[in-house]
């Protein structure tokens, strides 16, 4: 069985000497090369074209991000798998932004290394539990604003009983004999919910609805 080629790049070399130790009791794996910086990693790259680069951030000469930068572009077919001591978002966006295939915390088990440069080497992606918390995170935030910025959310539940009544075609006095309010009311919940959604009539209002799916066609 064919065996996956390592280049590890880090400026520690007890670090090197620990990940060597532990690729060579995997059995699957082996590391053809060491680089100390970016730089040499870059060079090592394109000599031996390894299967998967192992590669820190904080490094002298050329740091990690700019090295997975120039390896991406220059040698596309390389994967690439940050490890390194920095798991914040300052680190691990711009990390995967660059074009990093995995981000794997220095403080994770020494099993998720292997797994993350196996996963990363079948072409798939590699976060390990605390890296992945951080996205979840950051997409729960995203999310949170958009729908606070989202007219839709502004609307009070009656508004949007209201509205979904309206486009399927009732007519206000039916909608106040359903929703058990006056007519006045009714009016009241259209007018506001048509400020709320900054749309000036019914025609609009029903291509709203059906963009957004409240209706089908």
């Amino acid at each position: 069985m064919r065996k996956i080629t390592v280049l590890v790049v880090d400026d520690h070399i007890i670090v090197r000497d620990g990940i060597c130790t532990l690729l060579a009791l995997a059995g699957d794996m082996e590391v053809v090369g060491e680089a100390a910086n970016g730089r040499e990693g870059l060079e090592k790259v394109g000599k031996l074209l390894p299967d998967v680069v192992l590669m820190d951030i904080a490094m002298p000469i050329m740091g990690g991000l700019e090295a997975i930068r120039r390896i991406r572009k220059e040698f596309s077919e390389t994967k690439i798998l940050v490890l390194t001591q920095y798991d914040d978002r300052d680190h691990v966006f711009p990390a995967i932004q660059a074009g990093a295939n995995g981000f794997i915390s220095k403080t994770a088990a020494s099993s998720e290394l292997t797994s993350g440069i196996r996963a990363i080497s079948a072409g798939e992606s590699y976060l390990s539990p605390s890296i992945a918390k951080l996205f979840v995170e950051d997409y729960q935030r995203v999310a949170l604003t958009e729908d606070k910025n989202d007219p839709y959310e502004q609307l009070t539940d009656r508004e949007r009983e209201t509205l979904k009544l309206v486009v399927e075609g009732y007519k206000i006095r039916q909608i106040a004999e359903m929703l058990t309010i006056t007519p006045k009311t009714v009016e009241g919940h259209k007018t506001s919910l048509m400020r709320k959604l900054g749309i000036h009539n019914k025609l609009e209002l029903v291509k709203y609805a059906l963009r957004r799916g409240i209706i089908g066609l």
